[in-house]
Order: C-alpha cells, then sequence, then structure tokens
C-alpha cells in the first residue's frame, strides 16, 4: 500500500513537472511570437518633402542667340606671279613670309635686259614712224599748193581762149591764134587733172605713214609694258606667304612666287542647319544681315571682333548638309585667315518667351510648377530653342509661375516640395571665377613664365588673369591640361 502511495505521488509530481515545464516554454514563445509581431509593424510616418530650387517665370522679349563653329577667310587673296620669264637680278628685302607690305611696294625685278633692247627697236621705229608723217604731210601741203596753182593756170588759159574766140568774131583775130588758145587751154587742163591724182596720192601717203605710226605706238606700249612687267609690284596691302625665291633664281612666266593675303578684309565662314538658316531669311526669301560675335578662343584669352551676314552659299556640295553662310568681320585685330572661330548669330526677337534653365525641361516637353500648397503639376511648354545651358519656351498659363529648375527622377506630379527661391538669372549661366589654391596658383604662374610655346603678349594677359584674387575657370582647367594636371 505504502508502494503505492509513493508511486502515485511521484507519478503526480512528474506531471506537475512536466506541466509546468510546458507552461513555461509556451509563455517564452508567446512573449516572443508577440515581439516579433510588434517589431514588424511599421511605425506611423510623415510624408517627405523634398528641396528644390525654383525661378518664377517672366515671359518677355527674347532675342535668341545661334552658335556655330566656322573658319576665318581671307576676302582678297592673290598669287603674286611672274609675267615674264627670266633671271630675278633684284629681290625686295620684303619679300619673305609674314610680312606687311603696301600697296604698289616694289617686291622684285626679272632681268630686264632683252624687254629694254625691244623697247629701244620700238622707241626707233616710233621715231621713224613719226618723220615720215611729218614728210607725207609735207608732200600733201605740196601737191596741195601745185594744184592750186595748175588751177590758176587753167582759168587764166580759158580766159584767152575766150578772148581769143571774141577777136576772131569780130574779124580781128585769126584761126590759127583761136586754135593755139584751145590747146593751151586743154593742156591747163589736163595739168589740173595730174596735180590732183598727184594730190590724192600725197593723201594716201599721209594715211599710211599714220597707220605705220599707230602700229609703231602699239609696239612701243607692249615693249614698255614688257619691261613694266618684269618689275613685281604688290597690288594692294597685305602679308605675304609661300614665298618661293631668292635672288639669281631662273624663273619662268607665270610662275608663282608668293600669295598676298589682306588681312584687314576678313571673312567667316561657318555652316548652320537648315532650319537655323529658314530663320535668318526675310519676307522675300533674302538672308537678312544679322549681327554676328566671333570669339577666338588661345590659353583663356578671348579676342573677339563682330560683323554682320552678307551672303550664302549658292549650292550645297556632295555629301554636305545645311547651309554656308558668310559674314564680313569688322576691325578683326589679331585673327588670321585659317583661325577656328566661334561664331554666335543674333536672330530675330521672339515675344512671348521665357528663357529658362535647360534642366527644367523634361524629355516628355513638360516642365514642373510649384503650386501654393507646394506640390508639383506637370505644365506643357512649347520649345522654341537650344541656347546652351538655357531654353527658350512658350505657354499659355507660364507667367508668373514657380518653376523647378533642376528635374530629377523623385520628381513628379503631387510630388510634395521644400522650394528654394532663386533669382532669375540662375541657372542660366556657369561659374566663370574660381579662388584658386595658393600651390595650384604658383604652379600655374611657374609653368606661364617657363613655357616657351606662347606668345609674349598672350603670357601677360595670363599672368596679369592669375595673379588676381579670382581667376577664370576656363584658364585654370586650360593650363591644367598643358602641364598634365
Amino acid at each position: 500500500m505504502r508502494f503505492l502511495r509513493q508511486s502515485l505521488t511521484g507519478l503526480f509530481l512528474f506531471s506537475l513537472t512536466a506541466g509546468l515545464l510546458f507552461y513555461a516554454g509556451y509563455t517564452i514563445w508567446s512573449a516572443t511570437m508577440e515581439r516579433a509581431a510588434a517589431e514588424s509593424e511599421e511605425p506611423p510616418r510623415r510624408e517627405r518633402a523634398f528641396p528644390v530650387n525654383v525661378i518664377t517665370v517672366q515671359q518677355g522679349t527674347q532675342i535668341p542667340v545661334l552658335t556655330a563653329y566656322g573658319e576665318i577667310q581671307s576676302n582678297r587673296s592673290l598669287d603674286i606671279r611672274t609675267r615674264s620669264g627670266g633671271t630675278l637680278v633684284s629681290v625686295s628685302d620684303a619679300l619673305e613670309n609674314g610680312e606687311q607690305v603696301r600697296a604698289g611696294q616694289f617686291l622684285a625685278q626679272v632681268d630686264p635686259s632683252e624687254a629694254q633692247f625691244a623697247l629701244d627697236r620700238s622707241a626707233a621705229d616710233l621715231t621713224d614712224a613719226k618723220a615720215e608723217v611729218g614728210e607725207a604731210q609735207s608732200g600733201l601741203t605740196l601737191a596741195r599748193d601745185e594744184l592750186g596753182a595748175a588751177r590758176q593756170q587753167s582759168v587764166l588759159r580759158n580766159r584767152a581762149l575766150t578772148r581769143q574766140r571774141d577777136l576772131e568774131t569780130r574779124g580781128v583775130g585769126t584761126s590759127a591764134a583761136v586754135e593755139l588758145a584751145e590747146l593751151e587751154a586743154f593742156q591747163a587742163d589736163q595739168s589740173v587733172l595730174t596735180k590732183r591724182q598727184a594730190e590724192l596720192a600725197a593723201e594716201a601717203r599721209v594715211d599710211q605713214a599714220q597707220t605705220r605710226l599707230a602700229r609703231a605706238l602699239i609696239t612701243f606700249d607692249e615693249a614698255q609694258k614688257r619691261l613694266d612687267d618684269t618689275t613685281i609690284l604688290a597690288d594692294f596691302d597685305g602679308v605675304l606667304e609661300n614665298v618661293t625665291v631668292v635672288q639669281g633664281r631662273f624663273v619662268a612666266a607665270n610662275e608663282q612666287i608668293a600669295t598676298l593675303v589682306d588681312s584687314a578684309e576678313l571673312d567667316v565662314a561657318f555652316r548652320v542647319s537648315t532650319a537655323h538658316y529658314a530663320r535668318l531669311l526675310d519676307d522675300k526669301g533674302q538672308i537678312t544681315s544679322a549681327a554676328v560675335s566671333v570669339t577666338l578662343e588661345s590659353l583663356g584669352v578671348n579676342i573677339l571682333a563682330s560683323g554682320r551676314i552678307t551672303r550664302a552659299s549658292a549650292s550645297v556640295g556632295p555629301g554636305e548638309t545645311g547651309r554656308k553662310l558668310y559674314a564680313r568681320l569688322d576691325n578683326a585685330q589679331g585673327m588670321k585667315p585659317g583661325d577656328f572661330v566661334t561664331i554666335a548669330v543674333t536672330e530675330p526677337a521672339l515675344q512671348s518667351v521665357a528663357r529658362l534653365p535647360a534642366a527644367a525641361l523634361g524629355s516628355d516637353g513638360f516642365v514642373l510648377s510649384v503650386e501654393a500648397d507646394n506640390r508639383l503639376i506637370p505644365v506643357p511648354v512649347t520649345l522654341l530653342r537650344r541656347q546652351r545651358d538655357t531654353v527658350l519656351v512658350s505657354g499659355d498659363t507660364l507667367d508668373g509661375t514657380r518653376i523647378v529648375t533642376n528635374r530629377t527622377p523623385v520628381l513628379g506630379k503631387g510630388v510634395l516640395v521644400r522650394p528654394q527661391e532663386m533669382p532669375p538669372d540662375s541657372g542660366t549661366s556657369h561659374a566663370a571665377l574660381m579662388v584658386p589654391d595658393p600651390a595650384l596658383r604658383e604652379r600655374l604662374i611657374a609653368h606661364v613664365q617657363q613655357s616657351a610655346d606662347i606668345a609674349e603678349n598672350v603670357k601677360d594677359q595670363l599672368l596679369r588673369q592669375l595673379r588676381l584674387p579670382e581667376v577664370p575657370v576656363r584658364t585654370v582647367e586650360r593650363l591644367q591640361q598643358r602641364i598634365g594636371g
């Protein structure tokens, strides 16, 4: 009986211990699950507001500027050639590449001996022709005098004949005397005919002498021209290049010895698209004389010139597109033919247009407008021009609205933003100045001072810029590229 009681007591204690252990495990498992469930629940979040830069759009009159690239060309370029062959007996010191010459300045001379001999012979022939003309004119004068005397003698003989016939009628004269008078009158008339023939012959001789004189004059002028052609002069003010001769060299006729380039009369040739070309036409389809600004960039130093479009190419060459335009430059100092330049063409003004940063316009043709509750709304606009980092757009509800200056993928319709108002011209131009590190500044100054391929005037301008508190960014970047930094 005692054994049974102890067994039941042990079984009860075992069951109680197992139940307590199960309850403890269940409690721990429940607490773990409740905690895991509590951690998986997200806490309530507030809507995020994205910071954006905005500008207030102001529509008005905008003047588009078309940017193109072209080459400087000389409006006048002349190949200097020899008009006659021979040995160069004299060459001017100015006949060198890069020399500036004036109109009419002596450049060189071909051996003039043969031309001088020909001129002397033609001068002698001319003297003979002049003497012959004088002699012929004297003979004509004499022939006319003789003709006049013969006519007077004929008149006298005819009067004598009339008198003899009158005497014969009155019975005083004889028939023999009348016949003699008739014979003398006939001889006088015959003499007049002879003298007239002599006069015509003298006139023909004068004409022949004058023709010979004219030919002698032509020959003399040709000889003079050949002699003048042995001397080579500059036709206009310009700069010489491609000089290929020295004194003592034999040159052939029509051989090129140099090229004369007028550095004052410069044009710039550049190509634009057909659409841009159409914008530069007037109502009659003619190219307008739009103003252009030309920039030659060199190591941060810009050489500027202005001008106007004067003409367009007549045709489009094989493999070419667009249109080629030419502009005449005014006072383009420092520029040379062959320079590659940047051209800014002023287009006709546009009305009711807004200028925005290029990053404000999406690929879908919309800009993002910030409403009163600081939420974004897409606004459709019409793109008119792209001007480097800006765009010219138009829209019906664009004036006075606040536009996001830089769109990002997270910005869209209904997004809450924190707008930061920017000046109207913010985002439309890049920073142009910077304060370089002192070590970098000294390094750039030393490079410019030691560089041998930089002209002295350009070197002075660069050193002045580098010593300023703020230096143009483009100058620093280009110098770093040159030194590999």
